[in-house]
């Protein structure tokens, strides 16, 4: 792709140098000019920000002015941004909620500025867990209304609105590992994580007991990092987070912030790495308690039209040509990293941003359609500004794009004319084994791999252990009350398999979904009018993967195991896997990768002796991972200690090659002696 050089119109010239992603993108220089024209958005975007707000790194750190702040002194100060509102005032239990006592004064540009001076003892005029609203006048009448900026929100019993908690505890709790993060990994081993639901008993979990018995059980399984569903506040628990209300709150529902800082604190002293699922693609539509006419008017931070409302996810929408929406999102970011220490982000529903259509309606099916008039270039640029503004002030961090549609360059660097990313998930592998197969992915874009997610744990859909086993699972995985049924056996076989061939085939990194590793016999359904607000199935039963007489274990050993291989291989970060040989007779298939050789028979019936397998390398290869193996619930068809030499003739498009005997319905892993 040849070098770009353009104008922003007033005689500066901005240049920007596209790497040669590979051969195979060779089709991305037909749209040289519109890959262009997008990065000279995000620097026009981006010098508006340095010359007109105050320069990059003060603009992302809004939250330490916007929002409800007590100074040194003891006094309270605020400021807001809400252009459609005629008055402000802040009011509570602290001013018996006196709209007349504590008002705001305009300060231009929308914005209003309050101060109210410290006691005469210079104690606070707010106690720490007062209760907030800020009055929002509009037509002459004062609407309750909570702050975007609010860092501490909740909900009494007897209520289904949401106030902010001034949040002001005499010994505040400072992270312990703020400058002790772990190093960032080489590759990613992602435990996709719901603090609510981590409980074996029917409630909701909470931050201390998510840190204290969940992440030992997470870093002995063999994972480096967690993602965190749903901290971020949101009023409706059912929407698994993913109907925001408070940007900036940790979900009072699991605990009082500092308990959030201790979970961190503690996965950062076990080694592990902690992203969040982060929100920016939609709002809850909430009027009390959310973004939603904040101001009075259906504007704001949002799109004041059609554009403006998903109507599949039924919430707003954000304009992301606004300044002010870009300073609530882009100081969100930085928030959850200064204030929690995250190390990084996954971002949700980027799909639906890219696209005015939000893949709504239809989906690109060619190259065209990523460059043609769809695509929603103002999100685009929001997304190259966030990789922008992290990867600057956080060297380290790691973020993530939840993207199916393909969008070429998403995790190149925005120098490149890319969004930025670092990886993207794999969306549909789990469909597109056989595609994944047989045509290689687009070079030089990280993946995030998984068999499953939350997606197919949910009510309405099946787990791969589900779909495999059905009822039998109820009644049949007793490994000492019940004989081996066909199904459970095939289930079990399967299911390892599938999973490591998505793991060793799939991506850069790896994720599984709490439960998932060992078969999680129930779906997820969180408490709801149509299940008479039961929390039997908003619940991980942990004690059936720790049961030595269920056959969960056998899974649940076979995930920790693949694990421990790739944390001492790090295949993963060794680039993706050479696909030497898939036969579909044989049900066979065979791939290298980092100098390993991965093997799997699907076949359900024929096992097959010296099955010629090409290999790069000449040597002698053990047994470095063995699904047949008694600890894994097989039938132990092979010798622990098995070793194969090789031929030295090539096979296969490779220099050498293997006679190995491979048992139906088994993978095992080859490591050169």
């Amino acid at each position: 792709m040849q070098n770009l050089v353009k104008y922003n119109g007033t005689g500066v010239m901005w240049c920007v140098v596209f790497l040669h992603f590979n051969k195979r993108c060779q089709a991305l220089d037909l749209f040289s000019r519109q890959i262009c024209r997008r990065y000279n958005e995000f620097r026009h975007k981006l010098a508006f920000i340095e010359e007109k707000c105050g320069g990059l790194r003060e603009f992302t750190q809004g939250y330490k002015i916007y929002g409800v702040h007590i100074l040194e002194d003891n006094s309270i100060q605020s400021l807001e941004w809400a252009p459609g509102a005629e008055g402000m005032a802040l009011v509570g239990d602290f001013n018996c909620w006196d709209t007349g006592a504590n008002p705001y004064e305009s300060v231009g540009f929308g914005k209003w500025r309050l101060t109210i001076p410290a006691l005469a003892d210079g104690t606070c005029p707010i106690r720490h867990g007062s209760v907030l609203k800020v009055a929002v006048k509009k037509d002459g009448k004062f609407l309750l209304k909570l702050s975007p900026w609010a860092n501490y929100v909740s909900c009494a019993k007897d209520s289904i609105v949401y106030h902010q908690e001034f949040y002001n505890p005499t010994e505040k709790y400072v992270l312990q590992t703020a400058q002790k993060r772990p190093r960032r990994p080489k590759s990613l081993r992602i435990y996709e994580t719901h603090v609510g639901i981590s409980s074996q008993e029917a409630k909701v979990n909470n931050y201390r007991d998510f840190a204290e018995n969940v992440l030992p059980r997470i870093k002995q399984q063999g994972y480096n990092a967690i993602q965190l569903m749903a901290v971020m506040e949101h009023a409706y628990y059912a929407s698994f987070g993913y109907q925001v209300t408070s940007f900036f709150a940790a979900s009072s529902r699991f605990g009082p912030p500092d308990d959030l800082k201790f979970l961190v604190d503690r996965a950062h002293q076990l080694g592990i790495t902690v992203l969040l699922d982060v929100v920016h693609s939609h709002a809850s539509k909430n009027v009390a308690d959310g973004l939603n006419q904040w101001d009075g008017t259906n504007a704001g931070y949002f799109h004041d039209n059609v554009r403006g409302y998903h109507t599949q996810w039924d919430s707003r929408l954000f304009n992301y040509n606004e300044t002010e929406t870009l300073r609530l999102l882009l100081s969100n970011l930085c928030w959850w990293i200064d204030e929690y220490g995250f190390d990084g982000f996954r971002f949700d529903g980027v799909s639906s941003m890219l696209y005015h259509s939000h893949l709504i309606s239809d989906a690109p099916g060619n190259y065209d359609d990523y460059f043609g008039l769809n695509v929603d270039t103002e999100s685009l640029v929001y997304l190259m500004l966030a990789n922008h503004v992290l990867h600057t002030y956080y060297p380290d961090v790691i973020t993530i794009a939840e993207e199916v549609s393909g969008m070429p360059a998403l995790c190149r660097p925005v120098a490149e004319g890319g969004q930025g990313f670092d990886y993207r998930l794999a969306m549909a592998i789990p469909d597109v084994w056989i595609k994944t197969l047989k045509h290689n992915r687009r070079y030089r874009e990280n993946n995030v791999a998984y068999a499953e997610s939350h997606d197919q744990a949910l009510v309405g859909d099946k787990t791969i252990a589900f779909w495999l086993m059905d009822k039998e699972m109820y009644d049949c995985m007793s490994d000492v009350a019940t004989t081996l049924t066909p199904i459970i056996d095939r289930g079990i076989s399967l299911h390892k398999m599938i999973r490591l061939i998505t793991y060793g085939l799939g991506g850069e990194a790896w994720l599984n979904f709490m439960g998932n590793e060992f078969g999680h016999p129930e779906w997820l359904d969180f408490p709801r009018e149509g299940n008479n607000q039961s929390y039997h199935y908003c619940r991980r039963q942990w004690n059936l993967a720790d049961d030595s007489m269920l056959r969960y274990k056998y899974l649940n050993a076979w995930d920790r195991a693949m694990n421990e291989l790739e944390m001492h291989t790090e295949f993963l970060s060794h680039g993706p896997a050479y696909v030497s040989w898939k036969h579909d007779g044989d049900k066979l298939v065979a791939f290298e990768r980092a100098g390993l050789v991965f093997i799997l028979n699907f076949h359900p019936e024929k096992s097959f002796s010296d099955y010629k397998i090409g290999v790069e390398m000449s040597g002698v290869y053990c047994l470095a991972l063995n699904s047949d193996s008694p600890e894994f619930g097989g039938h132990n068809r092979l010798k622990i200690d098995q070793c194969y030499h090789t031929f030295a003739e090539g096979y296969a498009g490779r220099r050498n090659h293997l006679c190995v005997y491979i048992p139906s319905r088994v993978a095992i892993v080859l490591k050169k002696k």
